[in-house]
């Protein structure tokens, strides 16, 4: 007669369910299921180079099966939680990224949460799969990805599907939800106060083409100008900061038909605006200038920039309850949410020179 083999170990939901109070998984049981030793399951999640793929692969699959996390300690405390969540953040000194954290934090708190803050010096897959596995290993109840997923490794996507995760920009894998501005929407609002005030030869100064928000931004400009027949002039490429804004302004500044920029972040269109100002370029008599965020920098700038903003606050308030919900049912749905940005019409755009009023 042949016999049922037992099960090697508890799916997650039925450990965050609670099931019959069995123990947390550790590495020995990993190593077990996986057929290695505990040495190589240590190895493997180190991301160490000399791991086969065949052995990584699966050791991977074991510890997805068993929801094992490398320090279980702070989840398995009297109440079995951490009331802690996560946030990976690249590490820089943008407004916007210190903005948004601070509205997740905001509201983190008033759930009844702490937050443990995880930077990434880039972009970079592994950057990212290491800051990830340093919030997974301290026992969060979820994580806020507020940096774009370029590329999903399967480490990545290994580790979406055990901690729920909320990403704020766009990017997604098949198990996180999405809380995002409509950055497309964005762009629009931008080009079409531009057109409306009779400018024409409208040009762009983009971020970075692996942020999914600037790709989008870039989209809904080229998209609002080919739907008015007008021309879509080169797009100057920036990396978010003043001085790459500075740059293209000195670029922007020495064409003599440009009349109005839509800039991808009010902190390019600061050294877009310096730059214009040193040429001898008047804003907005010469050149309008639009940005994107609404910082609190920008109604202080000089002339004060016309922005796009975008609800920080309101978005890391949002991010914070889908992530509750998502933790509360991790085997729900993913429920993508998207913000309205908001345009703030201020003084450095204007009518072209010689439009009708």
């Amino acid at each position: 007669m042949a016999s049922a083999t037992p099960r090697a170990g508890k799916t997650l939901t039925e450990k965050r369910s609670g099931g019959d109070g069995a123990r947390q998984p550790g590495m020995t049981d990993v190593a077990r299921l996986a057929g290695v030793s505990a040495q190589t399951v240590s190895r493997t999640l180190a991301g160490h180079p000399n791991v086969q793929p065949k052995t990584r692969a699966k050791v991977l699959a074991a510890v997805e099966q068993l929801g094992y996390r490398k320090n279980n300690a702070a989840r398995v405390l009297s109440s079995g939680r951490s009331r802690t969540i996560g946030v990976v953040t690249l590490q820089t000194n943008f407004y916007s990224r210190a903005n948004l954290t601070c509205g997740i934090e905001t509201a983190a708190r008033e759930a009844g949460y702490s937050v443990s803050t995880a930077t990434t010096a880039s972009l970079d897959t592994a950057a990212i799969e290491d800051a990830m596995t340093r919030l997974a290993d301290q026992g969060v109840e979820g994580v806020i990805l507020a940096v774009p997923l370029v590329h999903v490794s399967p480490r990545i996507e290994q580790l979406t599907r055990s901690v729920p995760t909320i990403t704020v920009d766009g990017s997604r894998t098949p198990a996180t939800e999405v809380v995002a501005v409509d950055q497309s929407l964005a762009a629009r609002l931008a080009t079409r106060h531009l057109i409306e005030l009779g400018h024409e030869n409208i040009w762009h100064v983009a971020g970075p083409g692996e942020w999914l928000d600037a790709s989008s931004r870039c989209a809904g400009w080229r998209d609002t100008l080919e739907a008015e027949g007008l021309p879509v002039p080169p797009v100057l490429e920036g990396d978010w900061t003043p001085a790459s804004g500075y740059r293209n302004g000195l670029i922007l500044g020495k064409i003599p038909d440009v009349t109005a920029v839509f800039v991808a972040s009010d902190e390019m269109a600061f050294g877009v605006i310096r730059a214009l100002h040193e040429l001898g370029r008047k804003v907005p008599e010469d050149i309008s200038v639009v940005g994107v965020d609404d910082i609190d920098l920008a109604e202080y700038c000089s002339p004060s920039l016309t922005t796009v903003a975008q609800p920080f606050a309101e978005m890391g308030a949002l991010a914070v309850a889908h992530l509750m919900r998502h933790v509360a049912d991790p085997d729900a749905a993913p429920a993508p949410a998207s913000v309205e940005p908001k345009l703030i019409v201020r003084a450095s755009t204007g009518r072209v020179r010689g439009a009708a009023g």
